[in-house]
């Protein structure tokens, strides 16, 4: 009996070992282990979707748009050690947004696949290493930029497979200026070249620390590694090129700022320990951060090259003074921060060049409600379509928290004294003559714009007797 329940047993285990086999994960065997697989496969490919899907995104870690009939494929702070492979695109892309990731090195083949570029973003990265073959397939590309990395070296031959390069940003690299560098800056040192490693300037050695490499003279990369040299030369010499730092009286803006080009031309100059707007702001630049600096005082004509800017953001610098023409030239702004500074009132004329400002932020600003104030007020009731902020009153006491515009309303309701009329000019208005036509205008203005800062009236009103 025994022996009879040990083989029925026996027999059961050996039918149930292959069904249980089928389910194990990952061998290929029964529609679960098909599953898993492919899940599998799809995790280790990087997410890759097909052609079909409705999608938009590129992968996992890129998104892709179209602006003005350009596919841009954006990959920025996405943590990147690597380029992406080349995907299934919707159209062929055009412009590659690679800034503020961690890749290191671009190796040999980098970006096969993306053979219709035009334009390659790639500042801020880690990049130390540029092989001779990364760009290889990038006929088309005119814009690439790699500034704000870590390139020593780099050599002419990984510029070869771009002829139709026009705009190559170096700047913010540790550049050794020696002999293996002799290449690419004798490249760049062709007059057509113009716009070819502007900025970009010589960490080491010492004795040519500072020099741009538009500048440099390529001879003497190769003598400073000459090992028969006087090596008394490099010991006397250091105390030299370190002194014309300090001759730049204002920040550069190409080289103190990040400039991003695409879609739009924007500036980010945030959080740079800036005291001063800095020079050489590119005349297409659209947006501009300034914000999060240290610029107590905006000069007049601080962006007057600036001339398609259309939103600056002046935020969060404890301004405490804004000259009259410190906004010269800035037709075109349509957006303008200046919120969280400190701000007691702003000038007459400060805001006169700005007839397409549609949005003012003011808010966490001391305003002071006196008569400084009432220039503000008067210029938004004439710019009615200016949607603007944080307009109030800070002190006096009596005044805190209430509306600007209100105090201003209760102020010409009170009528104060500096507004009443003297003597001489009772003599002036005889009350015959009010109400006439040209006094009723005379007094709208007069309620609309303080006395203290209305222009000189053209007319004089004399009476005939």
């Amino acid at each position: 009996m025994r022996a009879t329940s040990f083989l029925l047993l026996a027999s059961l285990l050996l039918v149930l070992l292959p069904s249980t086999e089928m389910k194990k994960p990952g061998k290929g065997r029964g529609l679960r282990g098909a599953r898993h697989k492919l899940t599998r496969d799809r995790v280790r490919s990087g997410g890759r979707h097909s052609r079909s899907g409705p999608s938009r995104l590129v992968s996992p870690k890129c998104l892709e748009s179209t602006e003005s009939g350009d596919v841009f494929v954006d990959c920025q702070d996405r943590r990147l050690s690597s380029v992406p492979t080349s995907q299934t695109w919707s159209k062929q892309p055009k412009h590659l947004l690679l800034a503020r990731n961690r890749i290191k090195v671009l190796r040999d083949g980098a970006f096969f696949g993306f053979e219709s570029l035009t334009s390659l973003d790639l500042q801020q990265n880690q990049i130390s290493l540029v092989e001779e073959g990364a760009f290889e397939g990038l006929t088309r590309l005119t814009t690439l930029l790699l500034q704000h990395n870590r390139l020593g070296t780099l050599s002419e031959e990984a510029l070869i497979p771009m002829p139709n390069l026009r705009y190559l940003r170096l700047y913010d690299n540790p550049w050794k200026c020696l002999c293996p560098l002799d290449s690419l800056v004798r490249t760049i040192q062709v007059p057509s070249n113009r716009n070819l490693g502007n900025h970009a300037r010589c960490a080491e050695p010492p004795r040519l620390k500072s020099m741009k490499l538009k500048q440099i003279d390529p001879e003497l990369l190769c003598k400073e590694s000459d090992p028969t040299g006087d090596p008394q030369g490099d010991q006397t010499d250091p105390a030299g090129p370190l002194d014309p730092i300090p001759i730049r009286t204002k920040p550069d803006a190409t080289t103190a700022c990040h400039t991003y080009l695409f879609p739009q031309v924007r500036m980010d100059c945030s959080k740079r320990g800036l005291t001063e707007v800095p020079t050489g702001i590119p005349e297409e630049v659209v947006h501009i951060d300034l914000s999060h600096n240290l610029i107590r005082h905006l000069k007049a004509r601080e962006f007057q090259g600036a001339r398609s800017l259309r939103t600056l953001n002046m935020s969060h610098n404890n301004m405490e003074r804004i000259d009259t023409a410190s906004l010269f030239g800035l037709l075109h702004l349509r957006e303008l921060d200046m919120s969280e500074n400190s701000l007691h009132f702003i000038q007459y004329g400060v805001l006169e060049d700005l007839y397409f400002l549609s949005q003012l932020k003011l808010g966490g600003n001391p305003w002071v409600c006196d008569y400084s104030i009432h220039y503000m007020v008067y210029w938004l009731h004439l710019h009615p379509g200016v949607r603007h902020s944080g307009l109030f009153c800070r002190s006096p006491p009596e005044h805190t928290g209430e509306s600007v515009a209100e105090y201003v309303r209760s102020y010409n309701r009170e009528c104060p004294k500096d507004r009443q009329y003297s003597r001489t000019d009772q003599d002036q208005t005889d009350p015959e003559l009010w109400n006439t036509p040209m006094e009723v205008q005379g007094e709208l203005e007069e309620e609309l714009e303080p006395s203290h800062l209305r222009a000189p009236q053209k007319y004089q009103i004399i009476r005939l007797s």
